[in-house]
């Protein structure tokens, strides 16, 4: 298929394209304000399915407003019109459509056209009248807020909030694209005339800005956020799709003695943390043991062997583990335990915790094993 996608350099038609070539469709027009009126003839002579993005946001001139939410609607029409294009046609439009302001005016009569451009000429007309976008390649102080708060708080920078408690709709960059995708197969969500995005997100500005910042501090308290949230998780890899390139990275805190090692990498609030422990050769660490807190052992380097001994017990139960062979080891509450660096080099161990360390309430109680 022929796919002709305009406003193709935008942040919709970047993550659209993107997504039509990892899909292995390459046959794409791809028109933006710098293509040639050449290209866009081809296009609208050959093109299958259209996806109409291209628009105008937040011009210098107000005037702007109707010559790229109108104007250029109107030309691309009239060229696949003249020759006889019967393709499918998408036009991305606002709910703000519903709005009299010169941006909404803009948007509600590129959507007239089009629907009078379908009925008239017997074309499949699809009009999304999408809430306002986030994700990856959006553009801050232009496509959403949302954009222009992750830029500013991954640099240090002020926002600017009039009312904290104004709720704002949010739809997910994937989440459209997926929408438009099905759309391409055929199958739209439609509701009455226009077609929708069936995930969004209603939340206000102080949460909004609440959650960033949470964020933004990944790299002192080294907590992951709640993944399991669908809306944090999209939110997430939105601010991180914003770092600069300083930020790509981040030191922790490695806890240093003669006997190696010990670094803490991730925390979460409800399950638990990971860390890294480093043993020297001949190194003994451990020798204590949890009422409640459970760990799981994985030895990634060097060699060496794991001691467990139930505290009423005088058994001795051993498990010998390396690197070579990764194997998970659970350590059990009630059992005091310890790892031994049985190698020549370091013994190097990722180690999850049920808990995040707590310095007031630690649950860990030496006793050699």
């Amino acid at each position: 298929m022929k796919i002709l996608v305009t406003g193709a350099k935008g942040f919709l038609g970047k993550n659209l394209i993107a997504e039509l070539k990892a899909r292995k469709i390459t046959d794409i027009f791809e028109y933006d304000i710098d293509s040639s009126e050449e290209e866009l003839v081809k296009a609208c002579k050959e093109a299958e399915f259209v996806f109409h993005l291209a628009g105008v946001n937040r011009p210098k001139e107000t005037s702007e407003f109707m010559e790229g939410n109108f104007g250029f609607t109107n030309t691309l029409l009239k060229l696949l019109k003249k020759y006889n294009n019967k393709a499918p046609i998408m036009i991305s439009s606002s709910i703000q459509a519903e709005l009299d302001n010169l941006y909404g005016i803009s948007k509600k009569a590129g959507e007239d056209l089009m629907f009078e451009y379908g009925e008239a000429n017997d074309v499949e007309v699809l009009v999304y009248r999408f809430q306002n976008i986030f994700g990856k390649w959006s553009r801050p102080n232009y496509n959403s807020a949302v954009a222009t708060f992750c830029y500013n708080i991954s640099r240090g920078l002020d926002i600017m909030i009039s009312d904290p408690m104004v709720v704002v709709n949010l739809v997910y960059i994937d989440d459209v694209v997926k929408e438009l995708i099905n759309a391409l197969k055929g199958n739209p969500t439609r509701e009455a005339s226009f077609c929708k995005v069936t995930t969004s997100y209603q939340v206000t500005l102080a949460e909004l800005t609440k959650i960033i910042y949470s964020f933004k501090e990944e790299n002192t308290k080294l907590l992951v956020p709640d993944l399991k949230n669908g809306f944090v998780k999209k939110l997430y890899a939105t601010y991180l799709s914003f770092l600069p390139k300083e930020a790509f990275s981040y030191n922790l805190k490695m806890n240093v003695d003669n006997r190696g090692s010990f670094t803490e990498f991730l925390k979460t609030d409800d399950k638990g943390q990971v860390s890294v422990n480093i043993s020297k050769p001949g190194i003994v660490k451990g020798n204590h043991w949890h009422h409640t807190k459970c760990e799981k052992f994985l030895v990634v380097a060097g060699c060496g062997v794991i001691r467990f001994r139930e505290i009423h017990s005088s058994e001795v139960i051993e498990i010998y583990v390396s690197g070579d062979v990764l194997e998970v080891v659970n350590i059990m509450p009630g059992y005091t335990h310890n790892i031994e660096n049985l190698g020549d080099s370091d013994l190097v161990t990722i180690m999850w915790a049920s808990e995040a360390f707590d310095p007031n309430n630690p649950d860990t109680y030496f006793l050699e094993v």
